[in-house]
């Protein structure tokens, strides 16, 4: 899969959860989401306590608050629209801080945003532990279709290499004095996102031929052979078994 690629959601360390194997952590993630999902709306107090079980594992692997916070600006979307549903959603009305507001859009607004904030930091926390060479390792031992696999990590190749394009090209602009103040400069922009396109294209070109010369048929070797032992599946399982034990409490109380 090539040499290790770092990514900013990354936070190096030495915990317990970094020394995870990353199927075993993409898997409990997975299933930790879908019992998160699964839990009724009304039942408030386990979101809390699924809050709770995510800051023990990120205490465990040393993820600092803060850290993880300013990682779930990502959902705003999400919050965005959960805020606009009391308002939207037909049905009975009550009053919230003399503001007239809809029950079930209450209960949807807060269904979304508990759940896709448990949700994201769930995958902040893989991917704080977790480096995406390992995730693409671990995609590929779940057995993730090959193809998948394969577009995914030239997908985040590739995109550091526009990346770089485009950081050179924005160099070589401002070194000759140019600044975007204006309509005027869309035409200047457009030339280079345009030189970018062509410039990228070229080089995915003589990427793959050099790939194909190189013996490449359509799969890429495995070079490291991920695998866990019984201790790590029962260390990793332990998130979603005790989620699914609140799941469950939620539906019978």
């Amino acid at each position: 899969m090539g040499a290790g690629h770092a990514h900013k959601l990354y936070r190096h360390g030495h915990s317990p959860v970094h020394a995870l194997p990353p199927h075993c952590k993409l898997a409990a993630v997975f299933c930790f989401v879908l019992v998160v999902v699964a839990t009724p709306r009304e039942a408030m107090w386990a979101f809390g306590l699924y809050a709770a079980l995510l800051a023990a594992v990120a205490a465990v692997a040393r993820v600092p608050v803060g850290f993880l916070l300013k990682r779930l600006v990502v959902e705003v979307p999400f919050v965005a629209f959960a805020l606009l549903m009391p308002f939207v959603v037909p049905g009975e009305q009550t009053s919230v801080l003399g503001v007239s507001v809809s029950v079930p859009g209450l209960w949807g607004a807060w269904n979304v945003l508990a759940k896709a904030t448990l949700g994201v930091a769930a995958s902040v926390l893989l991917a704080s532990t977790t480096e995406l060479r390992a995730v693409l390792l671990g995609l590929q031992r779940l057995k993730l279709p090959p193809l998948l696999v394969q577009i995914a990590s030239f997908m985040i190749r590739y995109g550091d290499v526009v990346t770089d394009e485009m950081r050179r090209m924005s160099i070589a602009r401002r070194s000759r004095g140019f600044e975007a103040r204006g309509v005027r400069h869309w035409r200047v922009l457009a030339a280079s996102a345009g030189a970018l396109f062509i410039r990228s294209y070229e080089r995915g070109e003589r990427v793959h031929l050099a790939m194909v010369s190189r013996g490449y048929t359509g799969t890429m070797p495995v070079i490291d052979e991920v695998t866990a032992t019984r201790a790590q599946w029962a260390y990793a399982a332990a998130l979603p078994a005790l989620a699914l034990a609140v799941c469950l409490l939620g539906w019978t109380l």
